[in-house]
């Protein structure tokens, strides 16, 4: 078997057997859950409830006239009790309606229908209405992906899931094998690619067996093993590594004939196709070394996480860190009451050992963080430019081009902070370029 890979990034380790082995479970709802209106890229929506309304589990709850925007629906049956700002994952607050979860759930009304009489046009629809996003952190609305302005001849699955600790895309791989390869068809379909693509680290030899004893033989349909190793999963260097292709910079997967998606993505356009049923649940992955239970469970969207991590059994021991995402990408917590969103993969509980010095020192030149980098950037120049507010400069230095994989954080024996530098740098040349325009 040829294992491919791209150039660049780092091999880490994987920390995944906390949770690998673990099937999919699910959780009592909490008694609140907060739907931010705002969890995707985007235009936000605006409230179509109000304090008092009673709302049912699908139903339509925020909607925006923009192309580039997903509807967000109740995840529960309940009483919205407010529509407010409420502190987001990002540290930030955001507009968001509050739900008192109904004891007595009823059983949502989904209208099963045969996929394969669904015209391209009815995938992009199905989609559209349902509010699916890339569920594997970026957020970006599956609608508007799969309607590309350009001829797209490949269509990749991401199922590396390459961050360490994160196992709910494998487990779906696994217990979910039928719905994950009817969505990837719906959605090959919806961009007319005639090749569909499974990329797959060797890390997970028993989703690449699950996998291939689906596909085997089928016309137009490959898996394609990867090297473990990160940022594997990130479109560039997925599409590098599969079909050696390079998206250059400022361009798009579009650009170069290709759209990815990944595994939670792909499950989700099958539920939206076969049954109308909207983004309101996804899986994610709850672990790390300061978890009492690690698990991967299936959980409603706007459940707190404080919720999540008291019903897979707290902390185990003293608690230094929780984070929602990955290791890598993901955001540290500073409370529990913030909510998952569709983007949310995981939590992870770190004891106090595994939490890293946050005092950082200056660049020491050293390069490492080039010699890492997985977009050839200089995250060295563009860090020290923009802690110094010459945020021009890392703007010619390619900032905008960096996805804050962390690579250039992990490699620095400085420990700076370089994605923080690069965030604030991004916020500030974008701020003035629309100050230009």
């Amino acid at each position: 078997m040829t294992v491919k890979t791209f150039s660049q990034g780092v091999f880490l380790p994987h920390y995944k057997e906390f949770s690998e082995k673990k099937s999919i479970t699910t959780i009592p709802l909490p008694k609140e859950v907060v739907i931010p209106l705002h969890q995707h890229t985007g235009a936000p929506c605006r409230a179509l409830v109000k304090p008092g309304d009673e709302v049912k589990a699908g139903q339509r709850i925020g909607e925006s006239d923009a192309f580039v925007s997903a509807y967000v629906h109740a995840s529960v049956d309940g009483k919205v009790t407010a529509v407010e700002p409420r502190p987001y994952f990002t540290g930030t607050n955001v507009e968001s309606v509050v739900i008192e979860v109904d004891a007595k759930q009823g059983k949502p009304a989904w209208q099963e229908r045969d996929t394969s009489k669904l015209s391209i046009d009815e995938i992009r629809a199905a989609i559209k209405d349902a509010g699916i996003v890339g569920m594997g952190g970026a957020a970006f609305p599956t609608h508007v992906k799969l309607s590309p302005p350009k001829p797209i001849d490949a269509f990749i699955v991401n199922a590396c899931e390459c961050e360490p600790f994160l196992t709910c895309d494998h487990r779906m791989m696994l217990e979910m094998t039928d719905m994950l390869l009817e969505g990837a068809r719906l959605a090959q379909k919806a961009v007319s690619a005639p090749k569909l693509i499974f990329g797959v680290e060797t890390n997970k030899p028993d989703a690449i067996q699950a996998l291939n004893s689906k596909i085997a033989g089928e016309a137009g349909v490959e898996l394609v093993a990867l090297d473990v190793k990160y940022p594997q999963g990130s479109e560039k260097q997925l599409i590098k590594a599969v079909l050696d292709r390079e998206v250059p910079p400022g361009k798009l997967p579009f650009d170069v004939g290709v759209v990815v998606q990944n595994v939670a993505t792909c499950i989700a356009v099958y539920e939206a196709c076969r049954y109308g049923k909207p983004s309101i649940e996804r899986v994610l992955t709850v672990t790390g070394d300061g978890a009492a239970k690690p698990q991967n469970v299936l959980v409603k969207m706007g459940t707190p996480i404080g919720h999540i991590i008291e019903q897979c059994g707290g902390f185990k021991g003293e608690a230094g860190k929780v984070i929602m995402g990955g290791p890598m990408t993901g955001w540290a917590q500073s409370r529990l009451d913030t909510s998952i969103v569709k983007g949310s993969s995981g939590i992870l509980l770190f004891s106090p050992a595994m939490v890293a010095e946050t005092e950082h020192k200056a660049c020491v030149r050293c390069g490492k963080c080039v010699d890492h980098c997985p977009m050839f950037l200089y995250p060295n120049y563009i860090s020290t430019y923009a802690e110094t507010g010459r945020f021009d400069l890392a703007d010619e230095w390619g900032a905008m081009d960096c996805f804050e994989c962390g690579v250039c954080v992990y490699v620095c024996p400085s420990n700076r902070p370089i994605v923080q530098f690069v965030r604030e740098a991004k916020k500030q040349i974008a701020a003035a370029r629309a100050a230009r325009n």
